[in-house]
């Protein structure tokens, strides 16, 4: 379903003469066609799945917030914001991301249901908010606040 969004988002961009999104298109193709040649490598023909494309656009989004950082640092406004452009069209391919509180809740909730007491179930935790929540939420912060949530309950 993502793949055959990409392309038709592709061929939007093209016809509209969109140098921005084509371009940011044309590197979210790159890198899946990438990782899909390294997937079959492993025995993977199909490529990857719809998970781990999301994971590669959080990985992405994670790469364009250091650069703004950098380019912010070196007086570049108009590189860091060119950055920001890139978020904002590969946040289109995501689904919607859970807001700071919903984050919270579900960190809680899946602390509960998992009985994580210590920084030591921070691991199976970490886990089961990738496998519930993939391409929903900013994983960097979301592990600050299972430890900090974890280490409060020790």
């Amino acid at each position: 379903m993502l793949r055959a969004r990409l392309n038709e988002e592709l061929k939007t961009a093209m016809r509209a003469k969109q140098e921005r999104e084509l371009s940011t298109i044309r590197l979210i193709l790159a890198a899946l066609k990438d990782r899909d040649i390294a997937a079959r490598g492993k025995g993977n023909y199909d490529g990857i799945s719809e998970d781990e494309i999301l994971q590669m656009f959080n990985g992405m989004i994670k790469q364009r917030r250091d650069s703004i950082a950098l380019y912010e640092q070196g007086g570049r406004c108009e590189l860091a914001q060119k950055e920001q452009d890139e978020i904002v069209i590969i946040q289109r391919f995501m689904p919607k991301q859970l807001s700071d509180a919903e984050v919270d809740g579900a960190i809680k909730e899946i602390i509960g249901a998992l009985g994580a007491k210590s920084l030591k179930d921070m691991g199976k935790v970490m886990n089961a908010l990738k496998e519930k929540f993939s391409g929903q939420m900013d994983f960097t912060r979301a592990s600050a606040l299972v430890k900090q949530h974890l280490s409060q309950a020790a």
